[in-house]
């Protein structure tokens, strides 16, 4: 599909215009698909998926129903889990991968990409802001005037903490924490912890603890399975 060249211009992160007819029926499509992602209710996690995959424009096919709910719903173990309500821009400029968890209040304006890597948790209210505007004023001029971007990549295996504000063109490296309430205006290294406004190193994250299984947890879940299946 062509796109026109205001539109090219907001995917690269240069100056262009929000307020076309073009952007705004985009923003306005996607806003009738957040409204029926968030308002759903109590539905099925074959329906959850299905309303998600309508936001971001995922057009592939879901797979054939399985005999029993719980199987269907290990069909889509590896989705993205996403609590509403949710807050987007596009839903066509992000992508998310296997295994995220979003909880629920998150704010993504992906006007330019927006990518959240595998394994990644976000606790609530994190916001994600890929769009800003013209410090000059004369040229910000309100919605009459130009807006800018620049994209966001949260790499694989992070964790973002409760209201965590995260500023464009910022890349959060692998394995890395972000303290809650912190405001990240620069890249993080992978495999770090930072936190604060505006976010800064504290440490390295801690490796190999293998905290799941000595700490007993992996055992207590085996013996509820055990037990769940007993006549």
């Amino acid at each position: 599909m062509a796109v026109s060249e205001n539109k090219a211009r907001s995917l690269r992160g240069e100056i262009y215009y929000a307020f076309t007819p073009e952007l705004l029926g985009e923003r306005r499509r996607c806003a009738l698909a957040v409204s029926r992602y968030n308002n759903a209710g109590e539905v099925s996690r074959r329906k959850r998926v299905e309303l998600w995959r309508d936001i971001v424009g995922d057009k592939s096919p879901l797979p054939p129903a399985a005999t029993t709910e719980e199987e269907d719903e290990e069909l889509f173990a590896e989705d993205a889990w996403v609590e509403p309500p949710v807050h987007i821009d596009y839903g066509t400029n992000l992508e998310l991968g296997d295994n995220v968890f979003v909880n629920f209040n998150c704010t993504i304006l992906d006007t330019c990409k927006v990518t959240i890597g595998a394994r990644t948790l976000f606790a609530p209210n994190v916001s994600l802001y890929s769009g800003t505007h013209p410090l000059d004023p004369e040229v910000r001029n309100g919605t009459k005037g130009p807006e800018l971007g620049d994209e966001i990549h949260i790499e694989e295996d992070c964790w973002l903490g409760g209201n965590v504000t995260v500023l464009p063109g910022v890349r959060i490296g692998k394995g890395s924490t972000v303290g809650a309430g912190s405001v990240v205006t620069k890249d993080v290294a992978p495999y770090t912890v930072v936190a604060g406004n505006p976010a800064r190193k504290l440490r390295d994250v801690p490796r190999g603890t293998k905290a799941e299984e000595t700490s007993g947890a992996v055992a207590a879940l085996e013996r509820d399975r055990a037990a769940a299946v007993k006549p």
